[in-house]
């Protein structure tokens, strides 16, 4: 394969909130493009009916073109690899408007050879074009055999920037019940700890193990913000960078949720202060404020706090 220009580092996108709108709907891409999201997902999947694809296509070629996304993500999500639209909706996309996209998001997932084979096409569209920036890749984790294969999907191409979990598809392919996506239920209630504390871990794990970064999926309640709020802080303790949304409602609570409190900010500055006062005079560790000791291990999740604050101030600086 030809040489490529190198991709951008995943870990300095910003990707707290990625909002989903249909390709279908120009208006609301329009909308999207001016909300507070990080990350705008024009979906040519599941959210346009089959007899609506092309149309979709011209409207995502279109936005593209016209719409200015500001510092925000572009994305888009094209068919199943299974379906008759996918290798059109890149084809056609691609080729019309490539440098205009940041990401190519690919739905279930199921093991390395699916990303193969987006990664090459991608790759030949990129040549016929003389695109010398190359696209990024997001891959969502809906099935038991993603799941099984997260580590090798991780690892398919250096293109990959994302995994994301998928959890309505999941629960489906699981044949787990699922009231409704993202939402606890009384299924919820029953079992003895989180339902889907393993697949959300894995792929938390597999996304760091390659230095990609790792979003949540959605969440359907449009009138539960408690209950948004509370799906969302057990994505960040987990380790996710950030959420899914499906409405500009949910923006605001999501960005603050992945975002570092200033008490946090201003914790983690001082105890990189601290340690490397305490390295000039020649020691490993520190007593800080008398009742903790620190380490370099301290200082490595200080310093993701401070990494996450700047990529926050930059897209601040860049709006």
């Amino acid at each position: 394969m030809p040489n490529q220009p190198a991709l951008r580092n995943p870990a300095t996108r910003l990707e707290r909130s990625a909002l989903f709108v249909p390709a279908s709907r120009y208006d609301m891409i329009e909308k999207a493009a001016r909300s507070a999201a990080d990350a705008v997902v024009i979906d040519l999947e599941d959210a346009v009916a089959p007899g609506e694809k092309e149309q979709a296509r011209s409207n995502l070629v279109r936005a593209l073109r016209e719409i200015d996304f500001g510092p925000r993500l572009r994305i888009y999500r094209i068919n199943g690899l299974h379906s008759p639209f996918a290798y059109r909706d890149l084809i056609e996309v691609v080729e019309a408007v490539g440098d205009r996209v940041d990401l190519v998001m690919v739905p279930k997932v199921q093991g390395p050879e699916d990303l193969h084979f987006v990664d090459l096409l991608l790759t030949q569209i990129e040549l016929y074009r003389g695109q010398e920036r190359p696209i990024g890749i997001e891959a969502q984790i809906e099935s038991p055999r993603g799941f099984l294969y997260a580590r090798e999907i991780a690892a398919a191409t250096p293109r990959l920037e994302c995994l994301i979990y998928g959890p309505g598809d999941y629960a489906a392919t699981l044949r787990a019940p699922l009231a409704s996506i993202g939402e606890r239920d009384s299924y919820d209630e029953l079992y003895p700890g989180h339902r889907w504390h393993a697949v959300m871990h894995t792929i938390v794990a597999a996304a760091r193990a390659h230095g990609l970064r790792c979003i949540d999926g959605p969440f359907a309640g449009l009138n539960a913000p408690e209950a948004l709020e509370q799906a969302s802080r057990t994505a960040r303790a987990l380790g996710f960078d950030g959420k899914q949304c499906i409405h500009p409602a949910q923006l605001q609570s999501v960005n603050q949720i992945f975002s570092p409190l200033p008490t946090e900010v201003a914790w983690a500055e001082a105890v990189v202060q601290a340690y490397e006062e305490a390295v000039d005079q020649g020691r490993g560790s520190s007593n800080f404020r008398g009742n903790m000791m620190i380490d370099a291990a301290n200082v490595r999740m200080a310093q993701v706090v401070l990494e996450q604050q700047q990529k926050i101030r930059h897209r601040t600086q860049a709006e």
